[in-house]
């Protein structure tokens, strides 16, 4: 019995002990200072790198793209101006997290929100914005989901090479495209996205050409193949090649693998992200980027978007993505899942000028219900293309192909297509391919705010780009 109270006593005592630590680690986390992004807004670029010097600025890939279209760098291309990021990350409680060169901003994170003032007073600072406010909970990290080695036998389809892939790539005519030998190869794709569960596992995703990922994020995540499948998805939509199973629409092409989109929160600050991603994508030589990432509704609602701001002027991500096609890339965009909501209409990157905007069909090719309308603030026809996404096949991070419905994935199906017609016609601009995918869908005549102008032929636009 005395041995029996004395284990009881021990245990007790342990769990004292225990109860005490996890109390005290409890209040060290209510004790510890809630933290703060703000975008800083400089007011120009005094002592930054010269542009006669452009192999400093951007890749040899990109200043071959550049030259390939007549474009040349200009002083948006050319990074902050280093004083300036110097003297801000020299201010007490100040820490320097990235920015934007584009748009010529800093991001710091504080803990002291008395600390921007003294940013705000600095003479080259022409205004400070807070766009990220440490949650008061946050959601345990994830741990990485199973996935299947292979695939079922019920997803082989033994006289269809495409697989179910064939169907969405068909209606496009992106099988003839690919028939005459233009399937990605050369063409270099950013996907601009959430995270990419277990796409550096799957058997199946060894078959894509991926040439390296980076994370934007600031605050500590798990790495991106562990976080969420959306962007697997998307990737399988472009670039999967697993024949007679699933084949995507530019199964040749090159990918890097760019996480912007913090799914714990929904703030600000991942416009802020998605823009230094958009400046790596170019900076590194890639051709088209295709992001299935829109924003309108903010945790905090005095942020949200407003309607009359849909002009691809007034968004952060906005005013940059309109930007690509300047920089010789094509950004291929989602429209939005807003269709059948109080919102309807299409969300920011969606309204950017010089873009593709991708809206969603059913497998009938009719209009998915779902879909976000145009058009922009200022008028212009949005979406501009459709593609089928109700519902889309693709692969999720479990490794098997499913169904699934979104503009998240018609707009990777046609940003595949996009890249190999742009393989197929390399002599053309952005602007110029963009423009002749328009003129080649089937309501060209007529475009509207659901339909924009259709759902494109790639393989006439081919034909019709080469006369």
């Amino acid at each position: 019995m005395k041995k029996y109270l004395l284990m009881m006593a021990g245990l007790l005592m342990a769990g004292l002990q225990t109860a005490t630590a996890q109390g005290q680690e409890a209040t060290e986390e209510q004790q510890a200072p809630k933290a703060y992004i703000y975008r800083i807004y400089l007011s120009d670029k005094d002592g930054t790198l010269s542009l006669r010097k452009p192999l400093q600025i951007v890749s040899k890939k990109a200043q071959e793209r550049r030259q390939r279209q007549g474009l040349e760098l200009n002083e948006t291309d050319l990074p902050q101006s280093p004083k300036y990021l110097k003297t801000i990350q020299n201010l007490p409680g100040i820490q320097l997290i990235g920015g934007s060169r584009w748009l010529n901003t800093a991001l710091v994170r504080v803990t002291d929100t008395t600390a921007i003032d003294r940013v705000a007073s600095l003479s080259f600072v022409t205004g400070t914005r807070r766009v990220w406010t440490q949650p008061d909970n946050s959601d345990p990290l994830p741990d990485r989901s199973k996935y299947s080695t292979g695939f079922s036998k019920y997803d082989t389809l033994k006289n269809v090479p495409y697989g179910k892939g064939f169907h969405q790539i068909k209606v496009m005519g992106g099988d003839s495209l690919h028939a005459a030998g233009f399937r990605g190869q050369g063409m270099t794709i950013a996907v601009i996205d959430g995270g990419f569960c277990n796409a550096d596992v799957i058997p199946a995703i060894k078959n894509i050409n991926i040439l390296g990922s980076r994370d934007f994020i600031c605050e500590p995540r798990p790495n991106i193949f562990y976080d969420t499948s959306h962007g697997t998805g998307v990737l399988s939509c472009m670039g999967l090649n697993a024949p007679y199973v699933f084949v995507g629409t530019a199964p040749e092409a090159s990918y890097w693998l760019l996480r912007s989109e913090d799914g714990r929160t929904e703030q600000e600050v991942e416009e802020d992200y998605w823009v230094m991603a958009a400046e790596f994508a170019d900076s590194v030589g890639v051709d088209v980027i295709n992001t299935s990432l829109g924003y309108n509704n903010f945790d905090d609602k005095v942020t949200s978007h407003k309607l009359w701001e849909l002009d691809g002027k007034t968004a952060f991500i906005s005013r940059a993505a309109s930007m690509v096609a300047s920089k010789g890339m094509v950004l291929v965009c989602s429209a939005g899942n807003s269709g059948d909501e109080p919102w309807k209409k299409i969300t920011p990157p969606a309204d950017a000028d010089n873009v593709i905007t991708v809206g969603a069909l059913t497998r009938e090719l009719t209009n998915a219900n779902f879909s976000s309308i145009g058009p922009s603030q200022d008028g212009r026809v949005k979406p501009d293309i459709v593609a089928i996404g109700n519902p889309s096949y693709l692969m999720y991070g479990e490794g098997e192909i499913i169904r699934a419905n979104g503009t998240s994935f018609s707009s990777p199906t046609a940003c595949g297509m996009v890249a190999c017609l742009w393989q197929a016609l390399p002599h053309l601009t952005a602007y110029e391919l963009m423009e002749l995918i328009r003129k080649n869908s089937d309501n060209a005549q007529h475009p509207d705010n659901i339909y924009g102008y259709g759902l494109p032929n790639f393989w006439h636009a081919y034909l019709n780009g080469k006369k």
